[in-house]
């Protein structure tokens, strides 16, 4: 049974439910943008800019500085994705849905409730810092609650525009930056965790054994083999795989277009490895096949799951993170990084009319970039909707 799927439909049915229930309190935009406003958290964003002026004040030189560091950087990373992805055979794209199910190279796949709990989490973070910088200026916070963007889940804090444009640049700038910069802050701190919890806590509670195929990149040599996802791997050339780093460190004396000899726990078969991104690789995510407690806890069952299940949220935290908060650098459309350049447009610029211009033609150059690094998902999507008609002319 898929769980992830049973999951989300019984969450969505309770908001649909609520939703239907508690109408007269969403405020419908464009028939896919729902918004539920409250008035949550607008003390505790008040407490914290009243308790905090001098330190908030200082960290806004940093927020707006990394803002524009952050833009410019992001900016680049699109560029070379897009350039890589177009030119270079088998590149990994830089950008990726963060969506329940979707497999990213490299990355564990995300499950609902990790999903749904970092997106939240996440999104309060990047909201209330909008709402906590605005409340240091004196601007009026007029309401705050959840979106939702179809079935995507978001948070908001809406400051009195008027006012946010009255004051000086650098001010709201200050307010713009803030989200993005408490995201890969808060994302650093998630990776800090990881790193000095759950990795030692890890290696006292467990051991891993085994290598297990989770997915299989179709666009690489290794998919014309027949080996298929679930695989497990129980040696490389030859040479016992105990667990996935030592299958790493196996692969690495290997170079691009060599031939090696996968043994799986069923059948034996040769593979020509591929170069992604200057790396050899065979083409596969991998995931440890069992986790085993050690002694003295064996008996304490419970564990391993509990540890593995926190281990990937603060995991999924960390990403997401930072992948919100850079992603709201760029100058695109209505994200933070576009009212940024915007901003910034205008000073250069000295009339709004050029300012408008520059600033969607910066916006379309973005958008353009990010629909090529999403091709190889986009064209995975479309075979996946049209192959039940394609089957139908074969």
């Amino acid at each position: 049974m898929n769980y992830d799927l049973l999951f989300a439909l019984i969450f969505y049915a309770l908001l649909l439910i609520f939703f239907l229930t508690h109408r007269n309190k969403f405020d419908v935009q464009g028939k896919i943008f729902v918004l539920y406003r409250t008035k949550w958290g607008l003390k505790i964003m008040e407490r914290i800019a009243k308790k905090l002026p001098k330190t908030l004040h200082y960290l806004s030189y940093l927020s707006v500085s990394m803002g524009f560091l952050g833009m410019i950087a992001m900016l680049y990373v699109l560029l070379k994705g897009a350039w890589d992805i177009l030119v270079v055979p088998n590149a990994i794209p830089v950008v990726s849905p963060v969506l329940p199910g979707i497999s990213v190279p490299g990355l564990p796949t995300l499950g609902f409730w990790h999903w749904i709990i970092a997106i939240l989490l996440v999104a309060l973070i990047h909201e209330a810092s909008h709402g906590i910088y605005a409340r240091l200026y004196n601007i009026a916070v007029t309401s705050s609650g959840f979106a939702f963007l179809g079935p995507i889940l978001a948070a908001f804090v809406e400051p009195d525009q008027q006012q946010l444009e009255k004051t000086s640049k650098f001010k709201q700038l200050s307010v713009l930056s803030a989200g993005p910069f408490s995201n890969i802050i808060t994302g650093i701190l998630f990776l800090l965790i990881i790193f000095f919890l759950f990795a030692p806590l890890g290696s006292q509670l467990l051991e891993t054994r085994g290598v297990i195929i989770t997915d299989i990149n179709s666009n690489l040599p290794i998919a014309e083999t027949g080996i298929e996802a679930g695989s497990s791997i129980e040696s490389l050339n030859g040479k016992e795989v105990i667990d996935v780093l030592m299958f790493t460190e196996i692969l690495q004396e290997f170079k691009p277009g060599e031939t090696v000899t996968l043994e799986t726990e069923t059948e034996t078969y040769e593979v020509e490895l591929a170069e992604q991104n200057g790396r050899t690789v065979l083409g596969v995510n991998l995931e440890a096949k069992e986790w085993i407690l050690k002694e003295p806890y064996t008996n304490y069952s419970f564990l391993k799951p509990l540890y593995l299940w926190f281990n990937i949220l603060f995991f999924w935290l960390f990403t997401i993170s930072i992948g919100v908060g850079l992603f709201n650098l760029l100058p695109l459309g209505p994200v933070d990084g576009g009212k940024m350049f915007f901003i910034l447009s205008k000073k250069i610029t000295k009339t709004e009319k050029k300012a408008k211009t520059l600033y969607a033609l910066v916006s379309f150059f973005c958008l353009a970039l990010i629909i090529i690094n999403l091709l190889p998902f986009l064209i995975k999507l479309l075979k996946w909707v049209f192959s039940p008609f394609l089957l139908l002319f074969l």
